[in-house]
């Protein structure tokens, strides 16, 4: 059974975990560390939603929700939202990205955005993939990512 609800501070491990098993499966540039998930994820003042999907009491993939800033790394206009799809290769191809996308797409109506914006590595074929089938679609390319926008109202 898998349980989806809002992230806790103490999934920060699992969500590190979820992460460097993506970078493992070379579908991620880099490893990360639990305090850089809770710095990117959990403690950021542009949080709007962060959603884990939870079976057996271990987190197994989640979706952050954050919206956009002056000078953000993506190079997103302000009033849209950033989205991250982190699903452990174990649990792909599960329903899970489906229904963590759900509750995003939920949050990001009521946060009253307009867009979201994905940007994806060009190397990571499941999640150019997953983007598409939730109705994203390309709208820049630059370097080693591919930012996918998917509009929200």
């Amino acid at each position: 059974m898998t349980e989806i609800r809002p992230a806790r501070p103490a999934d920060a491990e699992d969500m590190a975990e979820v992460q460097n098993a993506i970078y493992r499966a070379s579908l991620r540039a880099s490893p990360v560390d639990v305090a850089q998930v809770r710095r990117h994820y959990l403690d950021t003042d542009h949080r709007i939603a962060c959603t884990v999907a939870e079976q057996e009491g271990r987190v197994v993939g989640f979706q952050s929700l954050i919206r956009a800033w002056p000078g953000n790394p993506y190079d997103v206009a302000e009033e849209w939202g950033i989205i991250g799809t982190h699903i452990h290769p174990d649990a792909g191809r599960s329903g899970l990205g489906r229904r963590l996308f759900a509750a995003s797409l939920a949050a990001a109506r009521t946060a009253g955005l307009r867009y979201n914006d994905a940007s994806i590595g060009v190397n990571n074929a499941p999640a150019l993939a997953y983007y598409t089938v939730m109705g994203s679609m390309p709208y820049r390319h630059g370097g080693d990512t591919s930012a996918h926008r998917f509009d929200v109202q």
